[in-house]
């Protein structure tokens, strides 16, 4: 297995003078502003269609959650 990739560039001001910071893997902090934050591998995402589908209403898809009216019915 290869070694997880460094972040490329800061997500807050967007600069690459990032350092390997704190004792726990994924602590990173960025030379430029000075942010130290962490970056972590949460876990596989199910199938994204059906997460973003603005084009269907959310009564139409398969997992949509009950709305607030139909929970009390």
């Amino acid at each position: 297995m290869t070694e997880r990739a460094a972040p490329f560039y800061c997500p807050y001001c967007g600069d690459e003078d990032l350092r390997p910071f704190g004792e726990k893997h994924g602590e990173w902090r960025c030379g430029s502003c000075r942010r130290v934050y962490r970056l972590g591998y949460i876990g596989i995402a199910r199938d994204w269609t059906d997460d973003v589908q603005p084009d269907r209403p959310i009564e139409d898809r398969t997992d949509a959650a009950p709305t607030s009216s139909e929970e009390g019915q």
